[in-house]
């Protein structure tokens, strides 16, 4: 007796199955297909997320950003005074550190303590624990980060007064023991500034500066009014500070940085004379801050007498202006709209996907609405006569061909009725319009006699290669 076949478990058939079914979907073809759904409230939420699309691409893409922001140029700066005496001493005072190109400092009050030398002398009682009542209260050989130098372990008395404190060896006298204060704040509103400025977009080959050109001595007699001398870029420093709401005397007594900012916004698609500098001006550091507020430095001035070494120590106050330079360009081009617009109309199409979402799956009658919005359809595997329908479908003359999407073959089709019967062939005759051959017709009886009617000129054309050769 023959061993009976093993059958081949039914998870691998199942597999086989899910492959063969799920290689016939990769080969699949789908296209949309449109439903009117008169929804007043899915409506409106279609309509608004494509306005928020276009505001986004029209006012975000193209007006808001710019084609390029590049580093707008580089800027420089002088300082003079109108003054004519003493012109070159002023100038050679006030301008202090800067911390950069378009970093400068404008000196406008100083604490100097004159013929400092290496030696001993008392502490200044500003630092901690520097009072003292005897030399107990001093050790030697301390160093207080905030000090003036090391402690000698002596306590002294101070320059002026009864008070002592502890005796530091470093560069004496202390600066708060000696120091000569003197403020320029009178006088330094009156200094001008030139501020002078350039642009260039390397993209759009154009370049531009902030200095009117005329040969007629221009700067030498005119001062910055954004109406009538926009490219006159000579500015007061007491315009400054009252530009950047600023109280000037208090500013000069305790220092401060103001920024002087250049904004370059640019249309190159209009003439370069549209394309101009604006000027605003605000305080940069933190003056409701203690502990940072302000602006000050240090700075000495060596030199020798007798054979020692002999500073000068100037603690300086003045008012920094940095020079900040922003800037944008844009011009049309075709290509960046070209592409925006194909993104922008790309992207209209998240409106439809999200109100299909919701139609789909929130509405109350989500099933009908996917019945009616997801059709199958097939074509015929295996037509006799494939070439013909396809050239008889092109010309008009017949209807498309009934399918099915059943794979079975021994499955019936067209209500269980076989097709298997042969029709007769019958001419193609004239007619009037294709969509009276598309009418459904009830069937006959099939014999002969006079009250049978012929066959419907479809399935004639279906079955009937040669009939097409005389349309």
């Amino acid at each position: 007796m023959a061993a009976a076949e093993s059958k081949p478990p039914a998870g691998a058939a199942a597999a086989r199955r899910l492959a063969r079914s799920c290689w016939s979907a990769f080969w699949d073809y789908e296209t949309p297909k449109v439903i009117v759904v008169r929804n007043r409230q899915l409506g409106v939420v279609y309509r608004v997320v494509q306005l928020l699309i276009l505001l986004y691409f029209v006012w975000w893409v193209r007006v808001h950003r710019a084609e390029e922001l590049p580093g707008p140029g580089d800027g420089s700066r002088e300082l003079r005074h109108h003054q004519g005496q003493g012109h070159h001493l002023l100038g050679a005072q006030s301008v202090g550190r800067g911390g950069g190109g378009s970093v400068f400092s404008i000196i406008t009050r100083i604490e100097a303590t004159p013929s400092q030398a290496q030696g001993t002398c008392p502490e200044s009682t500003r630092v901690t624990n520097a009072t003292c009542h005897s030399d107990e209260d001093c050790v030697a050989g301390e160093l207080d980060m905030l000090g003036n130098g090391v402690r000698t372990g002596r306590c002294v008395p101070y320059y002026h007064g009864d008070s002592k404190t502890c005796e530091v060896f470093g560069w004496c006298p202390v600066e708060d023991g000696a120091s000569v204060s003197q403020f320029l704040g009178k006088m330094a509103p009156n200094f001008t500034i030139l501020i002078k400025n350039s642009i260039h977009y390397p993209k759009f080959q154009f370049s531009k500066g902030n200095i009117e050109m005329r040969k007629d001595g221009y700067l030498k007699h005119c001062l910055f009014d954004e109406a009538s001398h926009l490219y006159c870029p000579i500015f007061r420093l007491g315009f400054i500070v009252e530009q950047a709401g600023e109280n000037f005397t208090e500013l000069a007594r305790t220092g401060g940085v103001i920024g002087v900012i250049i904004n370059w916004d640019c249309d190159l698609d209009l003439p370069a004379s549209n394309c101009n500098p604006k000027y605003s001006f605000r305080r940069l550091d933190p003056k409701h801050t203690p502990a940072s507020s302000g602006y000050n430095f240090r700075f000495a001035k060596y030199y020798m007498i007798n054979g020692s070494t002999t500073r000068t120590l100037i603690k300086a106050y003045g008012i920094r202006i940095d020079v900040i330079v922003h800037g944008q360009a844009g011009k049309f081009s075709l290509i960046p709209t070209i592409i925006n617009l194909a993104t922008a109309l790309t992207s209209i199409g998240v409106g439809s996907f999200l109100c299909d979402w919701i139609l789909l799956t929130f509405m109350n009658k989500n099933k009908v609405y996917s019945h009616k919005k997801f059709d199958k359809v097939c074509t015929p595997q295996h037509s006799p006569g494939s070439w013909p329908v396809t050239l008889a479908l092109v010309l008009g003359q017949a209807p498309p061909p009934p399918c099915t999407c059943s794979t079975d073959p021994g499955r019936p089709q067209n209500g269980g009725q076989s097709q298997a019967q042969a029709v007769p062939p019958s001419r193609l005759g004239p007619t009037s319009a294709p969509s009276e051959q598309m009418v459904d017709t009830p069937d006959r009886g099939a014999g002969p006699g006079p009250g049978a009617s012929a066959p419907p000129q479809q399935d004639s054309t279906l079955t009937d290669p040669r009939g097409l050769a005389q349309l």
